[in-house]
């Protein structure tokens, strides 16, 4: 009998269930929670950002490491007095570029000459104004590009609607422009752009993208829509006219201040071609008698649309699109990688330089 109470202690231990771990809406929902500003004297900001990666190790604040949020930190901290939280729409890799990656920030503040009193909350412009003063004396290759009040239950990453990317590929067997250097994926071999586009008509939709998801992703499912996937050519950058260009804008049009025509398809003077030693140029001769002009790439960028993406899906997905414009891959190889669903059976991932976090849509108040 004495013995009875410790096996019914027993059994009531052993039958209680162990602690479940967080999944990951549940550390998203307490990210939120957390940063909610319930101080009526703080003014919350959604700020735009451009920045150029290459400098930096990824977006997300790391000890030890240059990051963007970092950098951005400090500069807010310089113009306030006071250390801040910075909190991102989209995190980025190492080597990734943004034209306009959104984050946002609470501020308080307090008179520096009267500590501890309270002042109205500056404007949009003054913080873009004085934040860029700051960000300019670092390395220069991050700048505020828009500021906003928003209301102080507005978080930059969980009220975005859409983000879009681009990812530039440069393709000629020329060595790579010191203009493109680490702002592009040099692609040796010529890309069939038709190729590409009709990989893209695979890949658009609602499907599992567990074979576009590399391992260390943290998103519950695999499940997404693409709304957009598009591959198109563009001039190269930067962009100059070519002396044919400039004589058919003067001649074709009133206003001589706008010289820009839209270039062919083989661009003038500077045709990306492994095999063609003669590229026909303005009069006629051979682009080797045209010494000091450097010869173009082909210049293609990809853009890809959606609420949200996995772990490292654009750039894997551009691994597979420039496989197919190589013709390594065939339209019914893509349809087999997205079915098979599985990391191994995707093709090499596009490297981070040439990805670009393009627009962060919101619908603000």
């Amino acid at each position: 009998m004495k013995g009875s109470p410790k096996h019914s202690r027993s059994t009531t231990t052993e039958s209680r269930p162990s602690k479940l771990p967080k999944t990951q809406d549940q550390e998203d929902k307490q990210l939120k929670e957390s940063s909610m500003s319930k101080n009526p004297r703080i003014q919350r900001y959604l700020v735009a950002i451009e920045y150029i990666g290459t400098r930096f190790s990824g977006s997300q604040q790391q000890p030890n490491r240059r990051t963007v949020v970092g950098v951005l930190q400090e500069a807010f901290h310089k113009f306030i007095g006071q250390p801040i939280s910075i909190f991102c729409s989209s995190r980025t890799d190492a080597g990734v570029h943004a034209l306009s990656n959104v984050c946002h920030v609470d501020v308080e503040r307090i008179s520096k000459r009267k500590p501890g009193e309270v002042l109205p909350p500056h404007e949009p412009s003054v913080v873009r104004k004085a934040v860029n003063h700051f960000l300019q004396k670092n390395e220069g290759d991050i700048s505020v590009i828009d500021v906003r009040c928003v209301p102080n239950d507005f978080h930059a990453r969980f009220k975005a609607q859409e983000r879009t990317y681009f990812y530039r590929l440069v393709s000629g067997c020329e060595p790579l422009s010191a203009f493109d250097k680490e702002r592009a994926w040099h692609v040796q071999e010529n890309l069939d752009l038709y190729a590409m586009q009709e990989a893209c008509k695979v890949l658009i939709g609602h499907h599992d993208f567990s074979s576009f998801r590399a391992s260390g992703c943290e998103a519950n499912s695999p499940i997404r829509t693409l709304d957009e996937l598009h591959v198109c050519e563009v001039p190269a950058t930067p962009y100059f006219p070519s002396i044919t260009e400039r004589k058919q804008s003067n001649s074709s049009s009133k206003d001589s201040h706008f010289c820009y025509v839209k270039p062919e398809v083989e661009l003038p003077i500077n045709s990306s071609s492994c095999t063609d030693d003669v590229v026909g140029s303005n009069d006629g001769k051979s682009n080797l008698e045209e010494f000091g002009v450097r010869r173009r790439h082909r210049c293609y960028v990809v853009t890809a649309r959606s609420r949200s993406f996995l772990y490292h899906q654009v750039r894997l997905l551009v691994g597979v699109l420039k496989c197919a414009g190589t013709g390594e891959l065939t339209t019914s190889d893509v349809e087999r990688i997205l079915n098979a669903k599985t990391i191994t059976a995707a093709s090499p991932m596009a490297p981070a330089c040439g990805l670009y976090l393009g627009r962060v849509k919101y619908d603000l108040p």
